[in-house]
């Protein structure tokens, strides 16, 4: 196995990680509360992505893989009340 399909294999691991997270996130997810997790993503001193999860471990997890591919970006966790985020 070469180092490029090992890369594309991880990468592609990634996204269907990625994509079963959101797709968990809309068919209502595991554990709907009160507080929903924003997890900022910054580079260069500029707000570069934003996402919200229904617990703080989905957030970590989220933030650890992204700093695996992503070492340049700053990465914030903050607890939001879901009314905040769903009217």
């Amino acid at each position: 196995m070469d180092r490029n399909n090992g890369s594309n294999e991880d990468m592609y691991a990634d996204v269907m990680w990625l994509e079963k997270l959101e797709l968990n996130r809309l068919l209502g997810g595991k554990a709907m509360t009160e507080t929903m997790w924003r997890c900022d993503q910054v580079r260069a001193g500029q707000l570069y992505n934003r996402m919200m999860f229904d617990t703080k471990a989905e957030a970590e997890q989220f933030m650890q893989r992204m700093q695996q591919m992503e070492p340049d970006q700053t990465f914030s966790i903050e607890a939001i009340e879901a009314s905040q985020v769903w009217n």
